[in-house]
């Protein structure tokens, strides 16, 4: 931990003093204060209940958990259902708080700002609630499915596994807000500077009995809680045995969640991608035809190839990118190697790759080592023949054509998109960063000093991103600047 972090463990109560930071809040634990991640903590619903009674309640729970870890038989359950039973109770309670807390923005906040027309757009509101109150419809309805499976007298007897399994589909609508929330925290940090919003938000709070906390803090209370169900779940799992009736359907809720938490993830990483993908593109000459983004959103594979196309079978030099949906490729300046001149794209949706031997290639009548033909699949297209220098480099392509199309086809199950907005979004950014007098070529030291920037006063980790990262085990990390940047054409 940094110098002025506060440690704190499970079941610890924090007054928190200032939760101007959305990621990090400033607490007090008896004597000590300190940051803390706002991802880390749920926040009490009832702030009415003294602050001694609620402490002396948890004390007593933990005593009775320790009494039933103590008794592995006898007048109350055996060890592993009473703790089935503490689990159960901690996910219907903590779906009770959370019905109340999006309750409370829906109408504490929403409906208010819809009153004023002359302060708040209905864009405006979208940007920064996203869509909470889908949500909040769809997490009532997931709360009633709990309520009727949930065995208040007997708990551990509940089989509340099918209510996941039911609504794994219905969950996705979070990868939304979830997208849209950095968003939300720039719109609602905008407004924040004009007094007026900020005594309005105020007023909202109040008239509504809501805790002390800023709009941001209860706006990430969603980020925080799709992310926890898999943690739910797998603890729920680890005190379910193995004949439960509710076990099948636990374990396969549990995997269903982890399966929804990493498409948040990687649509998040996507949506994080097109903001590169708008930069690379205005750092290249000669750009003709449509945006990238127009299509595409991710970078699958890159590197320098030897072009063979007719007539005459005419051999270049080029660098190829290849998106999802299409490949780009470039010529390299003879003076100045980090630069790059647009040469033309190949549509990948109409395209297919064949694995050549060396030898003589009767199409183009030349000799060919590690080569492969991307055949058009469309009469009038151009057939053209891609040669490596090393084997394994063109085996690396061909996993990389056959990643391309798995993608393709998993956006097009999973429905991933990107908006028009988003896409203008990105490139009017690209386009602002090159009219500041920068260097048309892109290079990694830029994006390394923005990677570097932390804020003076708090922490250097960023629990926002351990929130998605608390989801699922470790995930691989993403190949886009690993691509990138060992590209010459990107190096001095």
């Amino acid at each position: 931990m940094d110098d002025q972090e506060l440690g704190f463990k499970a079941g610890d109560v924090i007054e928190v003093v200032d939760a101007t930071n959305k990621e990090w809040w400033w607490g007090r634990i008896l004597d000590s204060e300190g940051w803390f991640p706002a991802s880390f903590v749920r926040l009490r619903v009832n702030q009415d209940e003294p602050m001694e009674e609620y402490l002396a309640k948890l004390e007593l729970e933990d005593e009775e958990d320790g009494a039933a870890m103590g008794k592995l038989l006898g007048p109350g359950l055996p060890c592993k259902e009473q703790m089935r039973a503490n689990v159960i109770n901690e996910i219907m309670s903590t779906e009770r708080d959370y019905i109340k807390h999006l309750k409370d923005i829906c109408e504490g906040y929403i409906k208010q700002c819809r009153k004023r027309t002359d302060m708040f757009a209905e864009e405006q509101l979208h940007t920064i609630f996203g869509n909470i109150e889908e949500i909040y419809r769809f997490q009532k309805k997931f709360l009633k499915g709990l309520e009727k499976k949930f065995y208040k007298e007997q708990p551990h007897l509940s089989e509340i596994g099918s209510c996941f399994l039911d609504h794994q589909t219905d969950f996705q609508i979070y990868s939304e807000y979830c997208n849209n929330h950095p968003n939300a925290c720039l719109q609602l940090a905008k407004l924040m500077k004009v007094n007026k919003y900020v005594f309005f938000f105020e007023a909202c709070r109040l008239l509504q009995k809501m805790i002390d906390i800023s709009l941001d803090g209860f706006l990430l209370t969603p980020v925080q809680k799709i992310c926890k169900y898999p943690l739910q779940l797998a603890e729920l799992l680890k005190y379910t045995n193995p004949q439960h009736r509710d076990y099948k359907d636990v374990e396969a809720a549990l995997n269903a969640m982890k399966n929804v938490a990493r498409l948040i993830n990687e649509r998040k990483r996507r949506l994080e991608n097109i903001d590169k993908i708008a930069h690379w593109q205005s750092s290249i000459e000669d750009w003709e035809g449509e945006d990238v983004l127009s299509r595409s959103s991710d970078l699958i594979f890159s590197g320098e190839m030897t072009k063979i196309s007719q007539p005459q079978a005419k051999s270049q030099q080029r660098m190829f990118f290849l998106f999802d949906h299409q490949m780009i490729y470039c010529k390299k300046d003879l003076l100045r190697r980090d630069i790059l001149y647009y040469k033309g794209r190949m549509d990948m949706d109409h395209m297919e790759v064949a694995d050549l031997e060396d030898g003589k290639d009767r199409d183009f009548n030349v000799s060919v080592r590690n080569a492969l033909k991307l055949r058009p699949m469309v009469p009038g297209g151009e057939e053209v023949l891609l040669c490596t220098k090393k084997p394994e480099q063109k085996q690396r392509w061909l996993r990389a054509f056959a990643d391309e199309r798995a993608q393709v086809q998993n956006d097009r199950e999973t429905g991933f998109t990107i908006t028009d907005a988003q896409r203008k979004q990105a490139m009017l950014n690209a386009c602002k960063s090159h009219s500041t007098g920068k260097p048309k070529a892109v290079t990694r030291s830029y994006y390394d000093f923005l990677l570097r920037q932390k804020h003076p006063s708090l922490p250097a980790a960023l629990p926002q991103q351990q929130v998605f990262l608390l989801a699922e085990p470790k995930r691989k990390a993403s190949n886009f600047w690993h691509n990138i940047g060992r590209l010459t054409p990107f190096k001095k």
